[in-house]
Parts: C-alpha cells; structure tokens; sequence
C-alpha cells in the first residue's frame, strides 16, 4: 500500500488529521524539503526514512528513481508514505507515481493538502479571491515558464488573481510574457517567500517592478508569484506578520508531554516552533510499593513536578487505591504541577509562586513540625535542598525515585539550523542538548533559561543566557515578547 500524502505548506498545525493517522501506519516514507521536518514527529521509531528531495538545481532524485523506489519498498511488504509539500496534485507530481504504482497494480491512497498557492498567501494576507476585488483565480507552474505551453495572450486578459507556483528563477520571463501579450503594468503583485513560516518575506510591488524589487530583497525559493488585485488587501489582511512573535524559531526542549502547553502558546503568538525533545521520562517500576500501604501515615506530600504528579497518581490508579485513605496536606512546586494535582481534584494547600526548590523550602519549613511525616514522590536528579531542610527541622522524609530523565532524541545534525531561540526549563535538559547537539551547535542561539539553577549550568558550560524573571511557563512567555517586542 503506498499513501500520497500532501502536507501542507510546511507549517506544523496546516497538516491534515488524516495525514497524521495514515504517518504512524507507514513503516517506509520518502520525503522532500518542502514537507517540513515537523511530520517526521508522527512516524514510528522502526519506519524507514527516504530524502528525496529537491533543490532548485540539484535533484537528489529524479521522477522515475521516485517511481521505481516506492514500487521496490511495496514489494518488499511495507506501507509506504509519499511525503509532499502542499497537495500531492497541485504541481506535485502525485499523478506520475499514481499511475506509476496504477501499472505495476499496487494500491493506493491520496491524501490532500493544503495547497500553498492559497495558505500562503493567506498567512501573507492576500487572499485569492474577494469581493470587489478578484472572483476567481488561476494556478500556473512558474518552474517551467520559458518552455511551457500557457496561451499569454489569454492569461494576459484574465481579470482575476494568477499565482505562479516555483517560478521565482523565472519572475522576469513570467512578466516580461505578461507585459508583451498586454497586461497592464501597474497591476499589483507580490511575491512571498517561505510562507507560514518563521523565513516569511514579502515583497509588495507591480507587474512592471516586482521582479527588481524582488532581486535586491535577496528572496529565495520557495516562493509564490502573485497578480491581481487582491494583493492590495495585503496590508489589511496580514494578521499573521502582526502576531508578536512572527518571524521567531523557538526551539522547546522539554519532553512532549510537557512541551505541548508552551508550544501551542507559542504557536497562537506567531512562532515557529521547532521540537527537539531533549529529555525523556522513564517510570522506575516498584518504587512507590514501600510507601504506598503507608499513605494514611503521611502529613505532608510533596511533588515537585508534573510528572510526579502523574506518575504518583497513575500508579495508585494501576494498583486500585483509594485516595480518600490519604490524609496528608499536598504541597507543589510551581503553577503548572499545581494545575496537573488540580486536574486530579486535590487542591495544594502549601504552593511556591515559581519553580524553584528554595522558594518551596521556604513555604514548607515554615510549617512542617519536628515529627512529621513526608513523601517527596520525585526524579532521580531532584535536587536535594528541600529533603536536607525538612531534616534539619526534625521531619521525617521518605523519597522516592519514581522516574528518571533519559536522553531524548534529534531528528537529525540539522535540527537546530532554523532555530532562533533555545528555550531551557532545567540543568538536565541543558547537559541532554550539549550531549545532542554538542556546545558549537548551541552558542550560536539565543537562550533562555526558566530560572537561576537552569542559567547556571548553562554558564558553567560556557553559554551566556537570559533568565527569566519568572520561574514558569508564563516568565518564559513574558520574556521572550520583551526580548523581541522592537526587534521590527
């Protein structure tokens, strides 16, 4: 079974449910640069990874090699996926390797996209068609504008939009065409490069000098030519370029789990945001046992994560504990483990305002007696500040190692070559990204670490960092909008 999968213009979030679902079923995918790496994410660990893509210029593979490559990994027995950008019909070539795979009588399955001659220029604010201004539209193939057979004088005379798609080593044969079959050189138009993207460039101009404007503007492929009345919309309709974090990369380093918030933050704020899951949690089986048939005994528990939470909570699940036998007061570090013991139904009654051990230290031993008993669920790498001052005071202190941070992974040497920004949120995610992406790849990024013990083993390894006033999710927001609210 082979699946044609269009996907999208290359933003994250413009890729289809289906095409995610038929992703984690394929365990062979050929992919090109216009696809994104961002759906790599959704195949399995085991699937078989194919680069074929191709540069202006440089082919890695031509057409039939594609052909001839999917039709060997069917016959070798996989579900193969056949990776686009945009929709695998709109100048995709998807129709070829349909009826490629139609001969050698191998199944098949189209998956559409979203094309880019619509999504990208509406992230550019031009829409193809409006009121008043354009009531139709025409897509045409720009790569082979001197050769191709388009009727000029008929194109000329159309009256609404005309996007040219992979046309930009063209643009001067394109309107030069345009101009000599007669269409009115004042006609708006527009170039963009690498819409819905962090790289999104626009160049507003006419038919009679946009192609200049477009050469000392430095703009590169991929890019989308565009005509027509519409583009004058471009200014009004550009609610993507007005987003505060527009044209910012920002790589989030935590696990997925816990990178999921912040990342949709940071998507609605306009970012692009690249994942490199440094670090990975691991469950260590059986260490809660000991302490669970002592739950009642507990005065205080204490958990210091949202993965302590879940774990903590999950486990009594899995072993059919009633929480109501627990009578200990819950104590948490941070908004976002309170939200997570929230979800729970168990409100905190001891929280500290931002996450950091000394500020929960400080809000614990102000009321933990000598005598008392604590559980500090936890990782293997927690820090030990708060189990020393618990027992200092006299309190009695059970910690268990519930999970443990493991090395997560990259999709590949070049992850990081977008990014702008790298977001830190604890000293173990910065020794996981040194020991994936190695020191040189990481100096030459902005970074920003949640707070001082995070900056610190950024520091002791040589990187200069931000740190945020704010120990939280919401600081690492409110610090990266301080750092690029003029940058425009």
């Amino acid at each position: 079974m082979v699946y044609l999968i269009g996907a999208g213009p290359g933003h994250e979030e413009l890729i289809t449910v289906k095409a995610v679902r038929v992703l984690k079923k394929c365990t062979a995918v050929l992919y090109d640069r216009l696809a994104g790496s961002h759906v790599l994410k959704y195949l399995n660990k085991n699937c078989k990874l194919y680069y074929c893509g191709k540069e202006p210029g440089c082919h890695y593979k031509s057409q039939d090699e594609i052909n001839a490559m999917m039709i060997k990994l069917v016959k070798e027995g996989h579900i193969v996926g056949r990776i686009k950008g945009g929709d695998p019909y709109v100048f995709g070539r998807g129709g070829e390797e349909g009826e490629a795979l139609f001969r050698e009588g191998i199944d098949f399955e189209v998956v559409p996209g979203v094309t880019s001659a619509i999504s990208a220029l509406s992230y550019a604010g031009i829409p193809v068609t409006s009121r008043g201004y354009s009531q139709g539209f025409h897509v045409f193939t720009g790569m082979s504008a001197e050769r191709l057979n388009i009727n000029w004088d008929s194109v000329s005379r159309l009256t609404g939009t005309l996007v040219f798609l992979m046309g930009l080593e063209n643009i001067e044969v394109i309107t030069e065409r345009l101009i000599s079959a007669g269409k009115d050189i004042n006609t708006p138009a527009a170039v963009v490069m690498k819409g819905a993207s962090s790289e999104q460039r626009k160049v507003i101009g006419t038919l009679g000098d946009i192609s200049e404007k477009v050469r000392e503007a430095g703009i590169k492929s991929p890019s989308i030519i565009v005509f027509g009345e519409v583009v004058k919309l471009s200014q009004v309709l550009n609610w993507y370029e007005r987003k505060p974090l527009f044209g910012v990369n920002v790589c989030v380093t935590r696990s997925k789990a816990q990178g999921a918030p912040l990342k949709e933050r940071l998507l609605d704020l306009g970012a692009e945001v690249t994942e490199l899951n440094a670090i990975e949690i691991k469950k260590i089986e059986g260490t809660l046992e000991p302490y669970i048939e002592r739950l009642a005994t507990y005065d205080y528990i204490v958990l210091t994560s949202v993965n302590s939470v879940n774990i903590f909570f999950d486990d009594l699940v899995k072993r059919k504990k009633d929480i109501r036998i627990i009578k200990a007061e819950f104590a948490v570090i941070g908004p976002a483990t309170e939200k997570a013991l929230l979800s729970r139904g168990i409100v905190p009654i001891i929280k500290a305002d931002e996450f950091v051990a000394e500020g929960l230290t400080e809000k614990l031993t102000a009321v933990v007696k000598p005598g008392d008993r604590v559980l500090i669920p936890t990782s293997t790498d927690g820090r030990q500040v708060l189990v020393k001052e618990l027992a200092n005071i006299g309190a009695l202190v059970d910690q268990a190692y519930i999970y443990e941070p493991v090395l997560g992974e990259t999709y590949g040497p070049n992850s990081l070559d977008k990014v702008d920004v790298i977001l830190y949120t604890s000293p173990s995610i910065v020794k996981n990204m040194i020991q994936l992406v190695g020191l040189e790849g990481l100096r030459g990024k902005k970074a920003v670490a949640i707070g001082p013990v995070t900056a610190k083993e950024l520091n002791d390894n040589k990187l200069s960092c931000i740190t945020c006033d704010e120990y939280s999710t919401d600081g690492i927001i409110k610090k990266l909008l301080e750092i690029y609210e003029n940058r425009r």
